[in-house]
């Protein structure tokens, strides 16, 4: 290693730095041999972590402290300064830790410390038994963030993973944005390698749908002759699919959808032959594809009835911005239309337009899987409804991920968000919850976002269904601001552009209106 590879990676932390250059609530990136470490102080104390976040390698060392964790600037993973452990989505691996001495007014890192051990199986509740079966129904998100903590918990029981895909849980946020785009290899898009099912004793069974879910027998009975699975406990995470609009051709071969990794498949080799794509709505997840197919070189246009992109959501002033960021793309917008029909190699508009488009992708919304719950006479009401721990109208059967619909401490309103982070942050409490016991503890994570827009990331934290007033921090033309959506005087939602840590911020404040509610004056 060079001096200034040294340099660029901070200061050698084997051969100590002065205290008094770490202040309490500072942290400082270093290295250890060639292993980059953040060092983190709390008081008296001192932690040493790997520095790099494990989910998509976010620098640590400029995110937050929060008590003794640490968060991610990017994408808002916890982990724990004291055990390395990940702690919250969308991060599960942990970080390492380093041995730590203080010795006459300096702070030396030794060796890495051997990872902790599983904790081990949860004591039986003073309300019941801990589950001997439990069955999750939906390989997302939820479902995959739920079974890894279950074991991560020590649970040792039976646990059945069933879904309906035929892959292994994936990363699907990838799948709009840098797979699609052909930045990112398929071996990022597993959220765990191959051999981790069996290794940790999860059954997984793929391709599997389940016909109806019987509460009072406690069983889940599998389509066709798949049988029946006995279950103590019973996750639905069975997520969200397309909606598909009735427009003329909207069936055709060219016209497709984005929801699976085989959908994202699909559209890469469509990409290969297609010179031009229309893109049907003007969400998240459109606008996301209109980039990726831009970064493959294909002409791209947006049809859309709304007068800006994403307006609904970040009001108009961001919807401008991202107009703005996809136009300098070369992405042509048609605003305040609609699709009149669709034929091979073109879509009609309503507004007496016609495009060129070998490929259609319909962006147009999603739809909760609720029929499950609706079969088994579980409530539903714009989704299943569940309560602050998650758990359904029937008792030990649980809900997460897109289909749930929980009450928001934060808004004071009953929500339900299609976010890939609050699904798996949900599946992991869910399993908490479907523990029991001690660890039994209510969902009151600020739900969070992120979008990514060529080399510009938009970060949402809280939810804001209407609001009367929006205050800009900075300036959103430059492309560095901080956006707060109020509704009565109350912050419900912050959005930043450039602004990472006072995203962070912005949660760790909503975290703390609620402890603060719940402890009263």
């Amino acid at each position: 290693m060079n001096a200034d590879e040294t340099a660029q990676r901070g200061p050698d932390l084997a051969l100590g730095i002065v205290l008094s250059d770490l202040p309490d609530g500072g942290m400082l990136a270093g290295h250890v041999g060639e292993e980059a470490v953040l060092l983190a102080r709390r008081g008296a104390e001192v932690f040493a972590i790997g520095a790099t976040c494990t989910h998509y390698g976010g620098p640590l060392a400029e995110g937050l402290l929060v008590e003794d964790t640490v968060r991610c600037p990017w994408h808002h993973a916890c982990f724990s300064l004291r055990t390395g452990e990940a702690l919250r989505a969308p991060a599960f691996d942990p970080v390492p830790c380093w041995r730590v001495q203080q010795r006459d007014g300096r702070i030396f890192v030794h060796e890495k410390l051997s990872p902790p051990t599983r904790r081990p199986a949860p004591a039986r509740p003073a309300s019941g038994a801990v589950p001997e079966r439990i069955v999750i129904i939906g390989g997302g998100a939820a479902g995959f963030a739920a079974a890894e903590r279950l074991r991560r918990e020590g649970y040792a029981g039976s646990l059945t993973l069933l879904s309906a895909d035929n892959a292994a849980p994936y990363d699907r946020p990838n799948l709009s944005k840098d797979y699609l785009a052909g930045s990112a290899p398929e071996e990022w898009i597993p959220l765990r390698p191959e051999g981790f099912y069996a290794e940790n004793g999860i059954e997984l069974r793929l391709g599997t749908t389940v016909a109806t879910i019987d509460p009072a027998g406690r069983r889940v009975v599998l389509a066709g002759d798949g049988g029946e699975l006995p279950f103590d406990r019973l996750l639905l995470a069975t997520g969200a699919e397309p909606v598909r609009p009735p427009i003329p051709g909207a069936d055709g071969p060219q016209v497709r959808t984005l929801r699976s990794l085989r959908d994202s498949r699909a559209l890469i080799e469509a990409a290969k032959t297609a010179q031009s794509a229309v893109l049907i709505g003007a969400g998240f997840i459109g606008l996301e594809v209109a980039a990726s197919l831009r970064a493959r070189g294909l002409a791209v246009h947006v049809v859309a009835p709304e007068a800006r992109p994403l307006e609904r959501v970040l009001g108009p002033e961001l919807g401008d911005l991202v107009r703005r960021l996809h136009e300098e793309r070369g992405v042509v917008f048609h605003l305040g239309e609609a699709v009149a029909s669709i034929d091979t190699g073109r879509v009609h508009l309503k507004g007496g337009a016609s495009l060129e488009a070998q490929l259609v992708v319909l962006g147009t919304g999603v739809r909760p899987r609720t029929e499950l719950a609706e079969r088994a006479g579980l409530a539903v009401d714009h989704g299943v409804l569940v309560n602050e721990y998650l758990e359904t109208s029937a008792p030990g059967i649980f809900a997460a991920g897109d289909i749930a619909r929980w009450p928001d401490p934060h808004s004071g309103e009953r929500i339900r968000i299609e976010h890939w982070v609050v699904a798996e942050r949900q599946g992991q409490a869910a399993a908490l919850s479907m523990l029991g016991g001690e660890r039994r503890a209510r969902f009151t994570a600020a739900p969070f976002f992120w979008s990514r827009h060529y080399d510009i990331s938009i970060d949402y934290v809280g939810h804001a269904r209407q609001w009367d007033a929006i205050d800009v921090e900075g300036d959103i033309g430059a492309r560095d601001a901080v956006v707060r959506y109020r509704l009565r005087g109350k912050t419900l939602a912050v959005a930043t552009v450039a602004r990472a840590l006072r995203s962070l911020e912005a949660e760790a404040a909503m975290e703390r209106s609620v402890i603060g509610a719940e402890a009263g004056p």
